[in-house]
């Protein structure tokens, strides 16, 4: 194999017959360059990821062993594979889909969430899942754009989605999971099959799901992934960096729908070999730190504000059986790292990562962690920090964050690929210094940087200093618009229980920001609010602070 090609150049002929996605996809010259340079990453030409997951546990003799746990059930990689069978069947038998049509998915975080998705992407078919907290308006938005020829849908959230169908639009129908005795449920339908499927025999480049970007910056975006892009992704920075076993059992919050949730809730244990533990209940902070008791779960993956609220309960209560932390969706605060590892003896691994390429590509390695830094590049990839014109700056300067690997962008039928790839070059819209030592440090969203009196200034920056503060729960840091200065930080603070918001608290936390960065870097604005806007996947929104 070529290490290095466009992803658009098909190497064996596409079994997806419904060429709806395929015919959106950017053209040649807007995709990116994907690398291949380690032999992991030489991934086959004819590969379905399912199949191919699948295929690994029964080559390491692991089949008998417990893949998806809950409080009320355990199954084995054995029993997934069956029942993933039964819903790959009635997918293809029962509703007729062919490969290619898209199938979208709507569920929280649960084993029956995890096994559809697995059997859309078995049969041939395109997962797109959605975050559960949609209302009809954005499901709509979704279905316009993906035309996913059928729904499945847990039971408890169906509301939503039938209002969006009532809409019209492509779906033929809604199949609800999560509900065993309902006629016309999935577990009903499932039930009826023999469990016997053999896999579609997808090209490694057809496509194999579709993520919607979680809406930091406002309108949505469509991200497309291949049979290829999955596959290399667990071949990247779980096999670098997590380098979970058999033995892990893993917990935490981010959606199945999330793509950070998807690899490290479901795809890389399937990958290690590992099981998933997913609660009946939602998650809090205390919640979370009683089930990683009772469970015994080893590895955690949650946002860093989930963390900094766990810290209390976890100093409290200990959790000897937690041996991997893993943040990623925003930026970790040193403050919040200090604070885990105190209250644990844990030492965070960081990430970032995007929708667009998929998961992780710059992380903290095992043993290598530098105060402040998220880490260094992930084997496979290589990431550069570079100017406007995309030349790379002396290490120690700020600059836009480049990165290319074995996975990279490609929007279905959007405007906004040029925006992210250039050059053959990911761009995922981050500031970034590189010390001479080649760890990575974020500074800001690249339309955050804050220009304030000719000063770069970034909010994540100032936001960690005012996390070290004792009154401070959360916040969010931002610049507006000052005519005499171009524009002033302003900050948007969430105040533990017991302090006041007047105007003695507003001092103090300038002078401790003062006292702590480059006077120039204080919050000349602080407002006080009862809560900050988040995504679901726990992502600031700053675009809500700046137009509030």
């Amino acid at each position: 194999m070529n290490p290095s090609r466009l992803a658009s150049q098909p190497t064996v002929t596409s079994v997806q017959t419904d060429r709806f996605v395929h015919d959106r996809l950017p053209r040649p010259e807007q995709c990116p360059t994907l690398r291949y340079d380690v032999p992991e990453l030489h991934i086959s030409d004819q590969a379905n990821l399912v199949d191919t997951l699948m295929a690994r546990i029964t080559d390491r003799g692991l089949q008998d062993c417990a893949f998806l746990r809950s409080d009320r059930i355990t199954l084995s990689y054995a029993d997934a594979a069956e029942r993933i069978n039964r819903i790959a069947q009635v997918l293809t038998e029962d509703f007729a889909l062919v490969p290619g049509n898209r199938v979208l998915l709507r569920g929280g975080n649960s084993i029956g969430m995890a096994l559809a998705w697995l059997g859309v992407v078995k049969a041939g078919l395109i997962a797109v899942a959605t975050m559960p907290l949609l209302r009809a308006k954005e499901l709509i938005e979704i279905i316009d754009k993906a035309q996913p020829t059928l729904a499945l849908c847990d039971g408890a959230l169906l509301q939503e989605l039938q209002a969006a169908h009532a809409n019209g639009g492509p779906l033929r129908a809604i199949v609800p999971f999560n509900l065993m005795n309902e006629p016309g449920s999935l577990a009903v339908l499932s039930a009826q099959k023999d469990g016997v499927f053999e896999p579609c025999l997808t090209a490694a480049d057809d496509i194999a799901m579709m993520a919607f970007t979680s809406g930091t910056t406002g309108k949505p975006k469509a991200a497309v992934h291949t049979h290829r892009d999955v596959l290399a992704a667990c071949e990247t920075w779980p096999r670098h960096v997590l380098q979970a076993q058999p033995d892990d059992i893993v917990m935490g919050s981010p959606p199945l729908a999330f793509t950070f949730g998807l690899g490290g809730m479901l795809l890389f244990p399937m990958w290690a070999g590992a099981s998933v533990y997913f609660p009946s209940i939602p998650y809090t902070p205390e919640a979370m730190v009683n089930l990683i008791g009772q469970v015994h779960a080893t590895i955690c993956y949650t946002a860093p504000t989930f963390y900094r609220q766990m810290a209390p309960f976890a100093r409290q209560q200990g959790l000897p059986s937690l041996r991997l932390c893993v943040s990623a969706g925003e930026a970790l605060p040193d403050a919040t790292r200090q604070l885990w590892k105190d209250a644990t003896g844990i030492e965070m691994i960081d990430g970032i990562g995007a929708t667009e390429m998929f998961h992780i590509f710059i992380s903290t390695l095992p043993g290598d962690v530098r105060r402040g830094a998220i880490g260094k590049v992930v084997p496979g990839y290589v990431a550069k920090v570079v100017d406007d014109e995309g030349r790379e700056v002396p290490r120690g300067t700020v600059g836009r964050l480049a990165v290319v690997g074995p996975t990279g962008c490609r929007y279905l039928d959007d405007v906004r690929q040029s925006n992210y790839v250039r050059g053959g070059w990911n761009y995922p819209g981050d500031a970034f210094v590189q010390d001479a030592d080649g760890y990575f440090f974020y500074q800001a969203r690249a339309d955050d940087m804050i220009i304030t009196a000719g000063y770069n200034v970034g909010g994540p920056e100032v936001e960690d200093a005012l996390l070290k503060h004792a009154a401070v729960f959360e916040c969010g840091v931002v610049g507006l618009p000052d005519d005499e200065r171009g524009m002033v930080i302003k900050a948007f603070v969430v105040l533990k229980p017991g302090y006041s918001s007047d105007v003695d608290m507003v001092k103090a936390l300038q002078d401790h920001v003062k006292s702590t960065l480059a006077p120039f870097k204080y919050p000349r604005q602080i407002e006080f609010l009862e809560k900050l806007p988040r995504t679901e996947t726990g992502k600031l929104q700053r675009f809500k602070l700046r137009s509030a």
